[in-house]
């Protein structure tokens, strides 16, 4: 008798529940691992920091003793253990010496109470190859700033090698104070007010478009939602894509919405057109157009007003600071670039926006 004929019905949920227990267990397995790793060259670079705190600390003697352990430890456990892997261990261990994760929580003063931590706040200990990413900022607020983001949002590395690059540290803390500075630093993006969702610049590198090129608003629009993943990433916190050329029809008139979202830590619609042009005073009593009819039509009982964003290529400062001021709507506008600034050029421009 063929014996698939006897398997009860419900063997697919059966296997498909066993596949996910096992699959779950090997990633907990692989985590453990990394932290584990990550533990151990926290202890490797303090065990090295204090060696040389022991004799006279000076760079040739430093760099002969990474030299020296490099050959003994490769020939004793092999790969893994280059100068430069020292040294980031040695940098890693300086620039975390309280710990790292809930870094408040940690001790600096021994190893065996950072290793106690372990099964406490696994979650919060991230990927070796992330923190060598953050030992590449040499800003400690910036640097605990994406620390933090990176736990919270599961960054890959590559996402979080794309922050770092595109200094969404700066560019969120361009218009707030001291204060909230460093409390972003310690928590991370904390969205209360619509004003705490907005970036300005936006940076859509991601879709492979030459800054130098002219595009219409519909060739943006379309470029966004085939990226539509790595746009909801640069959005921030809490977007959920709505709808793409959302219509609105007053009095038998057509008018379209270029993409709508929806933000859960903010509870409210946000609309945003794009212009491939300069910001203009028409983009702005559109768009207060809109946020009425959001208001009005489309918004729940218990939810937040709606807020509007215009992203365009070109935005004078002052213009904007007058044309925006004054409206009961929340409408901002920010410009985006289409490639990856470098470091100088996006001080250059923050600077200048402040």
């Amino acid at each position: 008798m063929n014996r698939k004929l006897q398997i009860k019905h419900g063997y697919g949920s059966l296997l498909d529940k066993i596949g996910g227990i096992i699959s779950s267990a090997r990633s907990k397995v692989l985590q453990q691992v990394d932290q584990t790793q990550v533990l151990a060259y926290w202890q490797v670079g303090m065990a090295i920091v204090e060696y040389e705190q022991k004799g006279m600390k000076r760079a040739e003697y430093g760099q002969q003793t990474l030299i020296k352990l490099s050959g003994d430890l490769t020939s004793r456990f092999g790969r893994g253990f280059s100068v430069d892997n020292l040294e980031l261990m040695r940098k890693f261990y300086e620039g975390y010496p309280n710990g790292f994760g809930i870094s408040e929580t940690l001790s600096r003063k021994s190893g065996k109470a950072l290793m106690d931590q372990k099964s406490k706040t696994p979650s919060r200990i991230l990927s070796w190859s992330k923190y060598c990413e953050l030992l590449k900022e040499d800003n400690d607020l910036a640097r605990s700033f994406y620390e933090k983001e990176s736990i919270e949002n599961n960054w890959s590395v590559r996402e979080l090698k794309r922050q770092m690059n595109s200094m969404l540290f700066e560019r969120l803390t361009l218009s707030k104070n001291k204060k909230k500075v460093l409390q972003m630093a310690k928590q991370g993006q904390v969205i209360q007010k619509p004003e705490d969702a907005i970036k300005d610049p936006y940076i859509l590198e991601f879709l492979n478009l030459r800054e130098d090129s002219s595009y219409t608003e519909s060739q943006l629009e379309q470029a966004l939602i085939d990226k539509l993943q790595h746009l909801l990433l640069e959005l921030g916190k809490g977007f959920s894509f709505v709808a793409r050329q959302k219509r609105i029809t007053i009095a038998n008139r057509h008018y379209f919405v270029d993409l709508v979202f929806y933000n859960r830590l903010l509870k409210c619609f946000v609309l945003i057109d794009l212009k491939s042009g300069e910001l203009d005073h028409a983009d702005i009593g559109q768009m207060n157009f809109y946020l009425n009819y959001f208001k009005a039509e489309e918004k729940g009982p218990e939810e937040n007003d709606p807020i509007g964003l215009i992203l365009c290529s070109k935005k004078h400062e002052v213009f904007a600071k007058y044309v925006l001021g004054g409206l009961k709507n929340k409408i901002f506008a920010s410009k985006y670039r289409l490639a990856l600034p470098s470091e100088k050029q996006l001080h250059q421009q923050l600077i200048l926006e402040k």
